[in-house]
């Protein structure tokens, strides 16, 4: 069991450790959960949709949205016009590229223009994590025998792929083959803010942002109903596929702090295996507003006996570190490259 007094000598390394806010992206999940691929939530229902084609699937997406229109290739002068997407200035240093990928060419990064999200990041038995992380992935020790989880509700309001909400539930795991300390790795990650996961579940509210997790990174991936709302307080929560509650979480709103475009710049890089090859993908975020509390102690989080909330109890998860709510951020994701670290001979058991 975690006892305080044990944090102590360790408190220096465990304090920068959660800072960070996970986004990190994998396969492998431990999760199973099936859902309609042709049903969309309830409150998505209103809209008008046009179907198109993305592989060899047929998905319908908003009518007269940024994927209607743009293809994920957007003119950003047309972008610019609209006064949600906000200033765009950090999405012009990041040209886009046409790739092949497993689903046919595809345009990358892609752009999320206005996000928000909440996250805690919690502590959990690294015995724990090594159960649910496919080797040669590595925990990255926040204190002796305990790893990092991240449960975070992500709001995605102007984006190439439209609107919509994501949970994940990521480990914090070790730079592929890293030597040395962990402590060590923790002071490298926060000074150059870059930083490694592995997502274990990532469900979705919309039907064009699972099919292309699922067919163009094999992420964990699957439809329900997410509700995300930043105010004067932090409301957040996710049902299961049934429509019953899985997960639910309030808090007070922290201290927020706005800071100048591109200068609270960080990368993620998230590690997955695509048809039973090791790839990485990287996120690059540009934070404008965000708060952040350290052992926070109004934070109500629920589980209410769903699918994420039976793997936050299977990896142990339940001392809350951090609380980090994002008012607003955009995000480039980039597509998954072959990661030659996992893949070369020594990278494998």
């Amino acid at each position: 069991m975690f006892n305080r007094k044990n944090f102590r000598p360790w408190w220096s390394a465990t304090a920068i450790v959660v800072l960070m806010a996970t986004h990190a992206h994998a396969i492998d999940s431990t999760v199973t959960v099936k859902a309609s691929p042709s049903s969309q939530p309830a409150n998505k229902t209103s809209q008008q949709f046009v179907e198109i084609e993305y592989g060899n699937q047929k998905v319908k997406v908003p009518k007269g949205g940024y994927y209607d229109r743009f293809r994920m290739n957007p003119d950003l002068n047309e972008v610019a016009k609209d006064p949600a997407a906000g200033n765009i200035d950090f999405f012009r240093t990041i040209p886009k590229k046409l790739v092949n990928s497993r689903v046919g060419p595809v345009w990358t990064p892609n752009f999320f223009y206005r996000t928000s999200n909440v996250q805690v990041l919690m502590l959990a038995p690294v015995s724990r994590l090594r159960k649910k992380l496919p080797a040669p992935l590595e925990p990255l020790q926040a204190l002796p025998g305990y790893g990092l989880v991240s449960l975070t509700f992500f709001s995605y309001n102007v984006a190439d792929n439209d609107p919509y909400d994501e949970v994940s539930v990521a480990v914090v795991v070790r730079k592929p083959n890293a030597k040395g300390l962990n402590a060590a790795e923790l002071f490298g990650a926060m000074r150059n803010r870059h930083f490694y996961g592995h997502v274990l579940a990532l469900p979705v509210d919309t039907e064009i942002a699972r099919v292309r997790g699922v067919y163009g990174y094999q992420l964990p991936k699957w439809l329900t109903s997410i509700d995300v709302n930043i105010g004067t307080q932090v409301n957040a929560s996710l049902n299961d596929t049934h429509g019953k509650t899985d997960l639910s979480l309030t808090a007070p709103l922290p201290a927020m702090k706005n800071v100048k475009p591109q200068s609270h710049l960080e990368t993620k890089t998230m590690l997955n295996q695509i048809d039973g090859v090791w790839h990485q993908a990287s996120v690059q975020s540009n934070t404008l507003s965000y708060g952040q509390q350290l052992f926070p102690r109004n934070v109500k989080l629920v589980r209410h006996g769903g699918p994420l909330s039976r793997l936050l109890d299977e990896l142990g998860a339940n001392k809350i570190l951090r609380l980090d709510v994002v008012k607003d951020a955009q995000l480039a994701l980039h597509m998954p490259v072959p990661l030659k670290a996992l893949n070369a001979p020594e990278g494998k058991k």
